[in-house]
């Protein structure tokens, strides 16, 4: 399976890279095609192709071939501006890639959608994968206009849709100082692979909305149904002992 992986040079994206890699913990290996502005990586095996994704053009070229797309390329700060970043990058981006993955017939589309598009529920309500989107900041609109992008575009086509909304992604479980809230939040490397990668082969048909969080003790988001969709088996725990 051929996988363009947007974003690449990012920090899931590169972990996405290494694991597949070295086929660890996510049912087998893929062939990449990493895409980003910059290549972090020269002569990696996997191939790199420059995109910027506010270009409609280089989106549809990019997809050709491929049978599924991990759409991670977005600005990840949650206080960017929204004119000049969540905008032309975020919004038009994604709907770059969108329609440039359906027009090119890819199978699967998975949009990295994030917490931050839920994140106005009040911290005692546990979100449900089928809770609609509450943005508290601009990134998080942009990532529930994702969501409903891609749940529009499902509609339309052949091309299925996994929503990821991955939360508070770090290589190491926020310690006892840090709040409820980001520990009850955090999600591995391993596990974000793990989820990413099943979303991009599990047997789902339409517009599926699952949650990034590993398996911690106490969760911020449900993953119940992110089990029973996509068979995901989080391994790391931030409330775990050392």
């Amino acid at each position: 399976m051929l996988v363009l992986l947007t974003g690449a040079s990012g920090t899931i994206g590169s972990a996405f890279v290494d694991l597949v890699e070295e086929a660890v913990e996510v049912g087998g290996a893929f062939q990449v095609r990493r895409a980003d502005l910059v290549d972090a990586r020269p002569g990696h095996r996997h191939p790199f192709v420059r995109l910027d994704v506010t270009d409609p053009a280089a989106c549809r070229a990019a997809c050709v071939g491929v049978d599924a797309v991990v759409h991670l390329a977005a600005d990840p700060s949650p206080s960017a501006d929204f004119r000049s970043i969540v905008l032309p990058v975020n919004v038009v981006g994604t709907y770059n890639m969108v329609e440039a993955a359906v027009a090119e017939g890819v199978r699967r589309f998975v949009f990295a959608s994030s917490a931050q598009a839920v994140e106005g529920y009040p911290l005692d309500h546990q979100i449900r994968e089928a809770d609609a989107p509450r943005p508290r900041n601009d990134y998080g609109v942009g990532k529930a206009f994702g969501e409903a992008l891609c749940a529009a575009a499902a509609t339309r086509g052949a091309t299925t849709f996994v929503s990821v909304r991955i939360a508070f992604y770090a290589d190491e479980p926020p310690g006892p100082e840090a709040s409820l809230r980001d520990r009850s939040a955090w999600i591995s490397p391993r596990d974000a692979v793990q989820l990413l990668s099943l979303a991009v082969t599990a047997p789902v048909e339409g517009h599926v909305v699952a949650h990034g969080v590993s398996d911690n003790a106490t969760k911020r988001l449900s993953i119940d149904a992110t089990r029973r969709s996509l068979g995901y088996a989080p391994v790391d725990d931030a409330f775990a002992r050392p």
